[in-house]
C-alpha cells in the first residue's frame, strides 16, 4: 500500500506535467492544426505529409496560408527571439506545391436522411456544411452573393487573396455533394420561416456586410462616402468602385482600412489616397504590421492621432474636403473606449472620396421573427454551444455569432456549430462529453525557458512584387517561398514541447511517453498490476526533477513503490536479480569483514580522565573503496590521524545500508544502518569521515550525533594533501576528465575540493558540460546494475561518451567501476594521492576481477585497519 503522500505527489505530476501539453501555436489555433508536425515535416521536405498534416483541420490551406491573421504566430516562441516563425507562409508554401485535388478526402458517411440548411458561404458556413456533408447530412448553403466565400472573396482584395485559388480549394464541397443556391437572399427570395420549417436544422452563418459610416457628422451621406465593406465588394465584384474620385481619404487604423487603402490605388482615376485614424503611431495601430508596411510601401500618406470634425461639399453635393481634429486620447481611466479632442488644432485635406473602415454589422432583417438581435447587431446564442437562445434547431456561427473577427475563428465556430447540431439531432447532450476547447483558442500549460543568447537566426522574407508596378493591377502581391526559403524557415521552429526528462532519461523512455502518462496509468491500474521492472529501473539520479521546470519530484515514488513491492514480498526485494544485492550486503555488515578501530583504548582514556568521548574523528571507508583499494584506505587514515592527531582518529569499517536501501527492504536498511549508527555513537564520535558520496549522505540523514564531512573538503578546508603527494602529476602526460557522483550533486563543495586536490597533485584536467550539478548516473544508481543490465549498460555507454578524454578521475568507487565496464580508462583519486605520477602507459584494467577478489581485498583492509588497533 502506498502513503496518501505518495498517491498526491502522482496526481500532482499528473496535473502539472507539461509532456502532453500542446505548443502555443497549436493551441492559440482555433482550429488547433498541428502546426508543429507540418512546419517539421516541410524542414524534412515531405511536403505531401505536410499538406495532409494541413487538411486534417482546414479544407482552404492556401486561402488562409495568405490571409489568416495567424494568431499562432503571436504565441509563437520565437517572439521572445524577437522574430516568430512565419507559420502562415510555410503553410502556404506547403499548398501551393504539395495540394494535389487527386489526393483530396472524399470520403463521407452514409446518408442518415436529415437536412440541413446553411445561411452563408463565408468561411464559418462552408467549415459547417462540410462537417456536417462528412457526417451523411445533405447540406444546402443559401448565398446572397452570385460568389461564394463570404468576406474573403468580396473583402479581402484580390492582390492579397487571388480568386481563383479560392474558388478551387471551395470545390471541394462540390465534390462532396454540398448543394449551393447563389444569389438567394433569405428574407427576398426565400422566408427564413421557411427554411426553418423545411430543414431538420439550420445554421446562421452570415457575415458582417453591413458597412457603416460616421452618421454624426454633417453631410455623412454626401456622394463619394462609402462604407468599407460597400467599397470593398463592389472592387472585389466588378474590378473598379464606379463612383470613387481621384483623391481618397480612408478612416480607421486596422486591417480593413489598409485593405481600403491599397485597394483605391489600383482603382481607376484615383490620383492620391491618405489614412487618419485617432491612434498616434504605427506601432499603436490595430492594423498588422505587414499591411502597414505594405501601405507605406505603396504611397498611401499616413496622419496619426487625427478625426474629422467636419465634411465639406461642393455645388453638386459631392465630398470635397475635410476639416480634421487632433485625437489626444482614445481611451479613458479604466481603458474604455472615450477619445478625447482638440478641437481648436485642425487642418484641411482636399479629398473628394471618403471611406469610413470603422467597423461593420451583421444584417440580420431577415430573421428578425424567430431570431433576436443583440444591440450589436449579433444573434443571441448559447456562448458555447452557438445553439440560438430563441429558437433550438438553430445555431449561430461566425461573425453573426458574436464570437469571430477573423477567418480562422469564423471556421472554428462554424465546426463546433456543426458539432453542436449533430448533438442535437441525435438526442444527445449539447454539452455533456464534450471538449469544447477542440473549437476555441486556449492557453497552454506549456512553459519552455529558453535561452536566447545561444540562439540565431530570423524570420525569412517573403518576396513581392515591385510597389511601382503592383498598384497597377489586382495582382498577387506576396510571391511566397521558394524551396530554399521555406526550409529555412522550417528549420528555426522549436519543436516546442516540454519531455525535457524524457530527454535525460533513458529508462523513461523505455516505459513511456511522459511521466504524465505514466503516473496518470499508475494511479488508473493500480501501481501492484504495473510492471514491477518500472520502478527497479529508476537510477534514482533525480536528474529527472532538475531538468523538470516545475521541479516535479519522480524519484520518490519510484523509491516508494520499491519499498512497498518488498513490505509485500516478506521484507525482500521481489526480483530474483536482486537477491544477490541483499547477499552481499548482508555480508559487508558482518563481522567477518567489519573492524572498528578506536583512536585509544578504555584504559588510556580513564588514565587521562577523559570524557566518554573516546574517538572524535571516525573514517568510514565504505564497501566498494575496501573492495578496490586495500592500501588506499590504510594511506586515508594514516593521513588523517598525522593531520588530526593520532589520539583523535578512528575508522569503522562497517556498511552504511545503501544498498539495501536502494532495492526497496526498508526494514533491513534501518537494521543495518542502526548497527552502524551505534557503533559510532559508542566510539563517542565527533565526526564522521568519508570518502564514499552513498555513505556521505546516508550518514548525513541518520548520523543524528555527529557532523559529516567528506575526506576531500576536509583536505581542502583543513588537512591539505600528503605532502609526499603535491605537484606529484606534473608533467604527467594525462589529460583527466572529472566524473562527479550524481548522489552528491548537490554537494558543490564535493566538486570543489576535487578539482582543488588535481590542482595541488598537479595533474591537468578539462571539465565536461554535464558535470557538478547537472553531472550524469554512471547506471549503477538504484542498483539498476543488478535489476535490469541492459539498461545498465546503456546508461554507462552514454555517459562514457559524454567524455572527450580517455582518462576519467571519480571519487566514487562504483562510478569508477563502471567508467573503467564502458572501456575507458578510469582511477579513483586515491589512486592519484597515494600513487606514483600517473600517465597514459599506465592505463590499464584495475581493481578486483572476480567476487573472491572482492572478498579478498575486504579482508585485506580489514587487517590493514586493524594494524592501526590500540
Amino acid at each position: 500500500m502506498l502513503k496518501k503522500e505518495i498517491v498526491s505527489n502522482m496526481e500532482k505530476i499528473v496535473e502539472n506535467c507539461m509532456g502532453e501539453e500542446t505548443a502555443a501555436c497549436v493551441a492559440t489555433c482555433p482550429m488547433h492544426t498541428d502546426v508543429k508536425e507540418y512546419v517539421r515535416l516541410i524542414k524534412e521536405e515531405k511536403g505531401e505529409e505536410a499538406i495532409k498534416v494541413i487538411r486534417e483541420k482546414l479544407f482552404i490551406p492556401g486561402t488562409l496560408g495568405r490571409i489568416c491573421a495567424h494568431p499562432c504566430e503571436k504565441q509563437c516562441k520565437w517572439n521572445e527571439g524577437k522574430s516568430p516563425m512565419a507559420i502562415a507562409s510555410l503553410k502556404r508554401y506547403a499548398a501551393d506545391n504539395f495540394d494535389k485535388e487527386e489526393n483530396w478526402d472524399l470520403s463521407i458517411k452514409n446518408s442518415n436522411g436529415k437536412k440541413i440548411a446553411v445561411i452563408g458561404a463565408g468561411p464559418s458556413g462552408l467549415q459547417s456544411a462540410l462537417d456536417l456533408r462528412k457526417e451523411g447530412f445533405e447540406v444546402t448553403v443559401f448565398e446572397k452573393l452570385p460568389v461564394r466565400g463570404g468576406m474573403m472573396r468580396v473583402g479581402i482584395p484580390a492582390y492579397r487573396l487571388p480568386r481563383l485559388g479560392l474558388e478551387h480549394e471551395i470545390s471541394y464541397l462540390d465534390k462532396l455533394g454540398v448543394n449551393f443556391e447563389l444569389n438567394c437572399e433569405i428574407g427576398k427570395d426565400k422566408e427564413f420561416s421557411d427554411i426553418v420549417n423545411e430543414f431538420d436544422s439550420v445554421v446562421v452563418a452570415v457575415g458582417k456586410h453591413q458597412g457603416r459610416v460616421d452618421r454624426s457628422l454633417e453631410n455623412f451621406d454626401a456622394e463619394g462616402i462609402f462604407s468599407a465593406a460597400g467599397y470593398l465588394k463592389e472592387a472585389s465584384l466588378t474590378g473598379n468602385v464606379e463612383k470613387a474620385g481621384k483623391v481618397v481619404l480612408v478612416v480607421g487604423g486596422g486591417d480593413v482600412a489598409m485593405d481600403c487603402a491599397r485597394t483605391s490605388l489600383r482603382i481607376d482615376g484615383v490620383e492620391k489616397v491618405y489614412s487618419i485614424c485617432l491612434e498616434d503611431s504605427f506601432d499603436n495601430m490595430a492594423s498588422s504590421n505587414h499591411e502597414i508596411e505594405g501601405s507605406i510601401a505603396e504611397g498611401i500618406k499616413f496622419n496619426h492621432a487625427q478625426a474629422i470634425k467636419n465634411i465639406h461639399i461642393d455645388e453638386n453635393g459631392r465630398v470635397s474636403r475635410v476639416t480634421l481634429k487632433k485625437c489626444l486620447s482614445m481611451f479613458d481611466e479604466n481603458g474604455r473606449f472615450a477619445p478625447k479632442f482638440d478641437d481648436e488644432a485642425t487642418s484641411e485635406i482636399e479629398v473628394d472620396t471618403i471611406v469610413f473602415a470603422i467597423g461593420q454589422g451583421v444584417e440580420g432583417e431577415f430573421a428578425k421573427d424567430i431570431l433576436v438581435q443583440r444591440p450589436n447587431t449579433t444573434f443571441e446564442c448559447d456562448k458555447e454551444t452557438l445553439q440560438s437562445s430563441s429558437n433550438e434547431k438553430v445555431f449561430i456561427a461566425g461573425d453573426a455569432s458574436g464570437e469571430s473577427v477573423i477567418v480562422i475563428q469564423a471556421m472554428a465556430t462554424g465546426r463546433r456549430a456543426a458539432q453542436s447540431v449533430i448533438r442535437f439531432l441525435n438526442g444527445e447532450s449539447l454539452t455533456e462529453g464534450r471538449e469544447l476547447k477542440d473549437t476555441w483558442t486556449y492557453e497552454t500549460k506549456l512553459q519552455m525557458p529558453t535561452d536566447w543568447s545561444t540562439i540565431t537566426g530570423k524570420r525569412e522574407d517573403m518576396e513581392e512584387l515591385n510597389p511601382a508596378e503592383r498598384i497597377k493591377s489586382f495582382d498577387e502581391v506576396a510571391l511566397g517561398y521558394t524551396k530554399e526559403e521555406a526550409l529555412r524557415e522550417a528549420d528555426r521552429c522549436r519543436q516546442c514541447q516540454c519531455k525535457l526528462c524524457m530527454k535525460e532519461c533513458i529508462m523513461l523512455n523505455d516505459y513511456t511517453d511522459c511521466p504524465k502518462a505514466l503516473f496518470r496509468e499508475y494511479l488508473e491500474k493500480g501501481y501492484e498490476n504495473m510492471d514491477k521492472m518500472i520502478a527497479y529501473s529508476c537510477n534514482e539520479c533525480n536528474q529527472c526533477t532538475l531538468k523538470c521546470p516545475k521541479e516535479l519530484d519522480l524519484k520518490v515514488n519510484f523509491r516508494a513503490m520499491k519499498e512497498a513491492f518488498s513490505e509485500e514480498n516478506g521484507g525482500l526485494a521481489p526480483l530474483e536479480a536482486l537477491k544477490a544485492s541483499d547477499a552481499t550486503q548482508e555480508k559487508e555488515c558482518a563481522e567477518e569483514y567489519c573492524t572498528t578501530v578506536e583512536a585509544a583504548s578504555v584504559e588510556e582514556v580513564k588514565e587521562k580522565k577523559k570524557a566518554k568521548k573516546k574517538t572524535k574523528y571516525v573514517f568510514v571507508p565504505g564497501c566498494t573503496v575496501p573492495a578496490y583499494t586495500p592500501g588506499g584506505v590504510e594511506s586515508v587514515l594514516r593521513h588523517l590521524k598525522d593531520s588530526l592527531g593520532e589520539e583523535n582518529v578512528g575508522a569503522l569499517l562497517q556498511c552504511c545500508g545503501k544498498v539495501t536501501y536502494l532495492i526497496g527492504e526498508e526494514e533491513k536498511y534501518e537494521e543495518r544502518n542502526k548497527k552502524a549508527i551505534d557503533i559510532l555513537d559508542e566510539m563517542g564520535a565527533e565526526v564522521i569521515i568519508t570518502v564514499c558520496p552513498s555513505c556521505y549522505k546516508v550518514f548525513k540523514e541518520t548520523a543524528k550525533n555527529q557532523r559529516v564531512i567528506a575526506y576531500w573538503d576536509l583536505m581542502k578546508d583543513l588537512i591539505g594533501i600528503p605532502a609526499e603527494s603535491k605537484g606529484i602529476g606534473e608533467g604527467s602526460d594525462v589529460i583527466f576528465n572529472i566524473h562527479d557522483s550524481c548522489v552528491t550533486r548537490d554537494v558543490t563543495s564535493h566538486h570543489e575540493s576535487v578539482r582543488w586536490i588535481l590542482d595541488q597533485l598537479g595533474y591537468n584536467w578539462e571539465e565536461v558540460e554535464r558535470n557538478g550539478k547537472n553531472t550524469r548516473c554512471c547506471g549503477v544508481g538504484g542498483m539498476v546494475c543488478s535489476s535490469n543490465p541492459e539498461l545498465y549498460e546503456r546508461v554507462y555507454t552514454r555517459r562514457a561518451n559524454d567524455f572527450n578524454q580517455d582518462n576519467i578521475v571519480t571519487y566514487c568507487g562504483s562510478c569508477r567501476g563502471t567508467m573503467q565496464a564502458s572501456g575507458k580508462d578510469a582511477v579513483h583519486i586515491l589512486d592519484l594521492i597515494f600513487g606514483s605520477k600517473y600517465t597514459k602507459d599506465q592505463a590499464q584494467p584495475r581493481g578486483y576481477r572476480t567476487e573472491e577478489e572482492m572478498w579478498a581485498n575486504r579482508l585485506e583492509t580489514k587487517e590493514r585497519l586493524n594494524k592501526f588497533k590500540k
